[in-house]
């Protein structure tokens, strides 16, 4: 047996890190994130930038997601 946790037992370990602590964070944002946060966009009243990377995007989804009181 080994003293490192399994992530597998913490799914959701990757979704509380900070997405600049992100090692992918650099990449272009994936579909996933570039749909909704134009859907996010149209919502809040907001331009829609197709040039964030992925960390950018997460950040912007969250603060996209509080100002619509969509996510919560």
């Amino acid at each position: 047996m080994t003293d490192h946790p399994n992530p597998k037992d913490h799914p959701t370990g990757n979704a509380e890190k900070d997405p600049d602590d992100w090692t992918t964070g650099g990449e272009p944002m994936t579909g996933a994130q570039a749909s909704y946060l134009k859907t996010l966009s149209e919502e809040a009243g907001e331009g829609f930038d197709d040039t964030l990377n992925k960390a950018d995007a997460s950040k912007r989804i969250d603060e996209l997601q509080a100002k619509t009181g969509r996510g919560q």
